[in-house]
């Protein structure tokens, strides 16, 4: 029996032995796929069923037919298309494998990692009708040719790498209807040869360098339904050529450096439905004729240069949903019309020099849900009914003349999410039913005339982050005695309301890391409970009444940076646990009556001496030294002390004089050599080198630019070059102290300081390793990569605005100034240059208005950078994104294996930085972040 199976195996074997050599050379298409996969990566095995049968097949018939991806006719015997998206593919493409498939209809090679050229040879695919590459890196020009493909329908090459010139033969297919270049790096104009397409209804050449003028060809697209060729850097204006299109529904031309006026001639698409105009130069009027587009419902032309006023004819546009008008030159009433439109959800002005009142019908008509007016200058009263849709979400009224108190409809609006009401001159009561405000995250009435104090339910809104009613100087009340259990609170401010009172106990404090309560008439003890406030990184106790002794519990606190404690009726000494405080930038204990000693370390010493004054009874560094003298109370000591002082009196008269001359004949001679007197001061690594050894490496940096120096001792260091004036060196030097003892991972160090009373040498630790804008094509599209590195800049940027005192503003942030270090960690580099160029500085209080703006312009810039990472590059110049669905398509759609919701509270996190409506920090930022479980990793 044995025998008898052993005979049949080695016949089988026999059989396919003989068979499969044939079936292989009959069958060119199976052997041609074969090929191609042999030269691809394939990680995750999608092609894995890519295989000749162990078993006869049938000679007419092709064996791929049967493989993933292959689609092929009726009787099999022809492969009619090829889809290989989204099957994690690597490697480059030879071409030479697509010979065979002449038949080929459909080729599908999206959402893979190709790089390298992209193969001409396919361009001999005659009947080829859909052609789809995106979400790739194919890199060089894209290859002549394209032509050949005279039956193409579609051709998409969205999200690549492309460079050069873009292709002008592609015009001569005839059929073409869609033709997406956008998001590679194609330089030049536009060909003129664009305009001559017959069929084409969808043209995409966004997020390039293209330059040059838009060519009036364009308007000749008599099918064209969608245009976006945004993100670029035109010259000129928009051709009136393009009122000619007249099938046209959308039409993106954002941030494309484009000039002029909106011509009337647009006025003429009457399907349009989306138009986007934002971040430009564009000048002059909004057109009245904006009413002939009855379709319009998204109209953004926001962050130019517009003037005068509102035309009324924008109430005819029954459609609109969207107007964004911010940043511009806008002046006049807001036209109360706007309050008619019933499909409005969004209307943004703000930033601009509008006057008079809102329409008081707005919100009545349509379900409105973001809202922003601010910084205009608007006075009235909140509109009554602007709630009344039920799905307002974002109010945002501040820095106009509003008066009046809060209306019942924002009371009880219970889809709020954010209010920002401050900087106005709204009275009455706090009328806020806290029970219904379920979704409210983010409160701001400060620098308002409101009394009454606050509600003593506000621990009932669930969600609250973010409570700011300071400058309301008549507030009174006390503080909610339940405030700090809200689970989500983050920042609570009460600067000068005249509250009275004592502080409630900490027994709940989860989350609160910003505590301002000072110039107030608090009284009483601060609570040993204030331990519980685990992430409490600023409390400002300041100018009140407080008693008892500085709670010892406040160095259990683990990222604590700033105590203010000053002017108070505090007693005792300093804890000594707060020499433990590594995180410690600044202890204001100032006009209080605490004695004793300073603690003897360094984070105490380097502070500013005004932060322990009016204390008599304190010593230590940055104070006078303490020290105990033994005094003999006896007329012989104090005659030998009378004596001794005479004759020092006599000595130093005879050096005056003797001074005097010398300085006379001096003088200059000191001038001379103190203009090229160099000194140092090194913070790290440098200690064993003279400033000699410095100057001896420094040729190369006279540009102001960083270059790599290498020491004597070897050590390479990165230096740049500034200038000061002599009267600027101490503000300077003391701003550059401060930027070499800070210390975080994700910051470079400064390690030194080489200057005389010209300029300065600064010597950065030099980090070889890349930066991020030569790594964005290494990570295209690891998300998991993206999230840490994000993670990181948010670290080091959130550690100079918040753990530093003042505030240190980056000034610079882009991929540029992202270095990584030995462990692929990112550092920011060259950060708090702008900022010690201010004598704002020196302060050793508050922030000031210079800080703040340069604060929110590195949020700002974050936000940026985030989209910029997150799009591969898509929305680099992006500063407001109208259609949020669309940025949250591109996100997913340029990164592999994005879990569920993160692709939205990606594009969520880089709005909230670049809408300047909302003012973010990036305390809050960062809080946001760490919920990508990708950065946690």
């Amino acid at each position: 029996m044995e025998m008898v199976h052993t005979t049949y195996y080695i016949l089988l074997i026999s059989v396919f032995c003989f068979v499969n050599p044939c079936l292989s050379s009959a069958d060119p298409f199976s052997n041609a796929l074969l090929s191609l996969k042999s030269r691809l990566v394939d990680e995750s095995n999608n092609l894995g069923d890519w295989v000749f049968p162990p078993v006869p097949f049938s000679w007419r018939k092709i064996v791929a037919c049967s493989w993933v991806g292959v689609g092929c006719d009726e009787s099999s015997s022809k492969i009619v298309s090829l889809d290989l998206s989204s099957k994690n593919l690597k490697g480059s493409l030879a071409g030479d494998q697509f010979s065979v498939f002449a038949d080929l209809l459909h080729l599908n090679l999206s959402h893979n990692l190709f790089s390298g050229r992209f193969p001409a040879a396919i361009f001999n695919l005659s009947s080829l009708r859909t052609l789809d590459i995106r979400r790739n890196n194919f890199s060089g020009a894209f290859p002549s040719g394209v032509s050949n493909l005279t039956n193409l329908v579609v051709l998409d090459a969205f999200s690549n790498s492309f460079s050069g010139h873009l292709p002008s033969d592609v015009a001569a297919i005839e059929f073409l209807e869609v033709l997406n270049f956008a998001g590679s790096y194609f330089t030049g104009p536009i060909p003129s040869q664009y305009g001559s397409f017959q069929n084409l209804k969808f043209l995409h050449l966004g997020g390039n360098f293209l330059t040059g003028g838009i060519p009036g060809e364009l308007g000749n697209l008599k099918k064209l339904s969608h245009m976006e060729i945004g993100y670029n850097s035109f010259e000129g204006a928009i051709p009136w050529q393009f009122g000619n299109l007249s099938s046209l529904e959308y039409l993106d031309i954002a941030g494309a450096n484009i000039s002029g006026l909106i011509l009337v001639e647009l006025c003429n698409l009457t399907n349009l439905r989306s138009l986007f105009l934002f971040r430009n130069l564009l000048v002059g009027e909004i057109p009245s004729d904006l009413s002939r587009m009855p379709a319009l419902s998204s109209l953004d032309l926001s962050d130019n240069l517009l003037s005068g006023s509102l035309p009324e004819s924008l109430s005819e546009l029954k459609n609109l949903s969207l107007l964004s008008l911010m940043y511009n030159d806008l002046s006049g009433p807001v036209p109360q019309g706007i309050a008619q439109l019933p499909n409005l959800d969004t209307l943004l002005i703000w930033n601009n020099y509008f006057t008079g009142e809102l329409p008081q019908d707005l919100g009545r008509f349509s379900k409105l849900k973001h809202v922003d007016v601010s910084t205009n200058f608007l006075y009235g009263t909140i509109p009554e009914g602007i709630c009344s849709g039920g799905e307002l979400q974002n109010l945002i009224m501040f820095s106009n003349n509003f008066s009046g108190s809060l209306s019942p409809s924002i009371s009880n609006c219970s889809s709020l999410v954010r209010l920002r009401l401050e900087d106005n001159s709204f009275s009455g009561e706090i009328s806020l039913d806290f029970h219904n405000l379920i979704q409210l995250s983010h409160v701001d009435l400060s620098r308002n005339k409101f009394v009454g104090g606050v509600a003593s339910d506000i621990d009932l809104a669930f969600n609250l982050e973010y409570f700011n009613v300071s400058y309301n100087l008549e507030l009174g009340g006390v503080l909610p005695e339940r405030i700090w259990s809200l689970s989500n609170l983050q920042n609570f401010s009460m600067v000068s309301c005249a509250l009275s009172g004592s502080i409630p106990t900490f027994e709940l404090c989860e989350s609160v890391s910003v505590i301002e309560l000072q110039m107030n008439n608090l009284t009483g003890e601060i609570s040993p409970s204030i331990s519980n406030c685990k992430d409490l990184a600023n409390i400002d106790v300041s100018e009140n009444s407080l008693t008892g002794s500085i709670p010892v519990e406040l160095a259990d606190l683990p990222v604590i940076s700033i105590i203010d404690l000053s002017q108070n009726c505090l007693i005792g000494s300093i804890p000594s646990e707060f020499r433990n405080l590594s995180s410690l930038k600044l202890l204001n204990i100032s006009h209080n009556n605490i004695s004793g000693s300073i603690p003897s370390t360094k984070i105490f010493e380097q502070m500013d001496r005004s932060a322990f004054q009016g204390n008599p009874g304190l010593c230590g560094l940055p104070l006078v030294h303490c020290h105990h003298e033994n005094w003999i109370p006896n007329r012989l000591q104090f005659e030998i002390q009378k004596a001794q002082k005479l004759a020092w009196i006599l000595i130093l008269c005879a050096a005056v004089v003797v001074f005097i001359l010398s300085a006379a004949l001096g003088t200059l001679f000191f001038r001379r050599i103190r203009k090229n007197r160099w000194q140092m001061t090194v913070f790290e690594g440098l200690h064993q080198l003279t400033t000699n050894d410095i100057l001896r490496s420094l040729s190369s940096t006279d540009d102001g630019s960083l270059a790599k120096v290498v020491l004597p001792t070897g050590m390479a260091v990165l230096a740049r070059r500034i200038e000061w004036q002599p009267d600027e060196i101490e503000a300077k030097l003391q701003a550059l102290i401060r930027i070499g003892n800070t210390r975080h991972k994700n910051l470079t160090k400064l390690l030194g300081i080489c200057y005389n009373t010209t300029f300065a040498y600064l010597l950065y630790e030099y980090l070889p390793f890349g930066t991020l804008a030569e790594k964005m094509t290494i990570i295209q599209k690891d998300w998991e990569t993206k999230c840490r590195i994000l993670h990181s800049i948010g670290r080091g940027l959130s550690f100079l605005h918040h753990y530093c005192y003042p505030s240190i503003p980056h000034g610079n942030l882009k991929p540029q100034t992202v270095l990584f270090d030995e462990n692929m960690e990112p550092c920011l580099s060259e950060y708090g240059l702008d900022f010690f160029t201010t004598k704002i500085l020196r302060e050793t209080g508050g922030l000031g208005s210079f800080i703040n703006e340069k604060l929110q312009m590195d949020v700002r810039c974050f936000g940026e950078l985030m989209l910029e990472i997150t799009t591969n590059g898509r929305c680099r110049n992006a500063s407001v994104i109208s259609d949020k669905e669309r940025l949250i398509s591109v996100v997913a759609e340029e990164n592999w294996n994005i879990p569920d919701g993160e692709a939205n509270l990606a594009v969520e996190v880089a709005l909230l930085c670049t809408s300047s409506s909302r003012r973010a920090l990036m305390q809050d930022v960062m809080k946001l972040l760490s919920k990508l479980t990708s950065s946690s990793s």
